[in-house]
């Protein structure tokens, strides 16, 4: 009773705010509210035919992906854009997770848990993770971990630190990254169906490089998924 009182006036005193709406979370509302999670922009591109999956064609032509899939549309000034900026610089690891873990549990419903071996997260260069405290890609894999039953690993290192890509058209943002990645250790991901992720698509340059580092470290097959595509 006491220990309910006491939640019950830290929460009036410092409310827990959903990083999608700002609003205050109600009791039993972990992460995100439960109107967000019915009205955020889901992309349900994994119940597409791979020839109708709009994702699947960025890659067409660059690097040879079996499933391309990403939760949420982002929608600038949205919400899905508050939910990024909030695991991404305001130290809200738990959102990473809470939304992996909720995509892959989709996932798993959808069958698509047998298409995979392994979760690889695109990694951070070294000083920038001590500067962010975590990363980012690493928390939405634990979560897609959780939910589809499947082990995840950090089999890529970035072997140079690069400038950001934000303001890069899509060849300046593969020739930034396209010699960066490298496998960590090629035992762990030859002959396996990696699952690749990251917390956003835009042209799929950092992703494409990722993939051909797995590709060239003996990985069998690479999907693509992200917590948003823009």
């Amino acid at each position: 009773m006491l220990r309910s009182w006491l939640a019950d006036f830290v929460g009036l005193v410092f409310p827990r705010l959903c990083p999608a709406c700002r609003e205050p979370l109600a009791r039993g509302e972990a992460h995100l509210c439960t109107a967000c999670r019915a009205e955020l922009p889901y992309t349900d591109f994994h119940r597409l035919p791979p020839e109708a999956n709009p994702l699947a064609r960025r890659f067409w032509g660059k690097l040879p992906v079996r499933h391309a899939l990403s939760y949420l549309q982002f929608v600038r000034q949205g919400r899905v854009q508050r939910l990024l900026h909030g695991l991404k610089y305001g130290g809200q690891r738990g959102v990473g997770t809470a939304l992996g873990r909720l995509y892959g549990a989709e996932l798993a419903a959808a069958g698509l848990a047998a298409d995979f071996d392994l979760i690889v997260p695109v990694p951070l260069h070294p000083r920038k993770l001590a500067r962010r405290g975590f990363n980012q890609a690493e928390v939405f894999a634990e979560g897609l971990s959780a939910g589809l039953a499947l082990p995840w690993a950090p089999a890529l290192r970035r072997t140079a630190h690069t400038a950001t890509q934000t303001k890069k058209n899509r060849a300046e943002r593969w020739e930034n990254v396209a010699t960066v990645f490298e496998a960590a250790d090629a035992a762990s991901v030859a002959g396996r169906r990696v699952l690749l992720v990251d917390d956003v698509l835009t042209t799929g340059a950092t992703l494409e490089a990722c993939g051909a580092a797995l590709l060239a470290a003996g990985a069998l097959e690479i999907s693509i998924a992200t917590i948003a595509c823009a």
